[in-house]
């Protein structure tokens, strides 16, 4: 495979030299070698967070606001920053979202993301109780309430959510 029929996620250039990365097998599979410095291009997946907030028998879910997912509904997560704690970018990424403040408490799952081929994720929902703050939408989020667990109120953006609602309906 030459550079100019690789998928858009794979590397093209080496990102320690920039020189143009020779495709061979390495450890099994096909990957980016750089010819001039050595470096294995390995693309690794992004950790993502959720954080699942319940009133009873209903959990918190908002609509995204903009992008590809835009007027679907989510349980309100993100990523994880370089250089941050996974449960500190929980407790970051659902303020952000929502406005409220949350202790986190035990994961409630952990899948694989596989539903958008640029970017391979895994993602570890937690479970959390608000501590604070007041619930509004934010630059990723339109809208946010607290829905049946059983009828969210539209489609939802990840399948991986939908796994998660069906276990705690389980």
């Amino acid at each position: 495979m030459t550079s100019d029929t690789l998928p858009p996620h794979e590397f093209r250039f080496c990102p320690q030299c920039g020189t143009a990365l020779d495709r061979r097998p390495h450890a099994g599979r096909e990957r980016g070698v750089c010819p001039s410095c050595g470096l294995v291009a390995y693309r690794n997946p992004t950790i993502g967070v959720a954080v699942v907030v319940r009133d009873g028998d209903r959990i918190l879910l908002g609509r995204r606001r903009s992008g590809i997912y835009a007027g679907m509904w989510c349980i309100p997560c993100g990523h994880v920053e370089w250089d941050e704690d996974l449960r500190a970018a929980a407790v970051r990424e659902f303020e952000e979202e929502t406005g409220l403040r949350v202790r986190l408490g035990n994961v409630v799952a952990i899948h694989s993301i596989f539903h958008n081929e640029m970017q391979h994720t895994v993602g570890v929902w937690f479970e959390g109780e608000v501590t604070g703050g007041e619930l509004a939408a934010s630059d990723d989020l339109d809208l946010a309430g607290f829905f049946a667990v059983d009828a969210p109120p539209g489609e939802l953006a990840f399948p991986t959510d939908r796994l998660v609602l069906e276990q705690l309906r389980g």
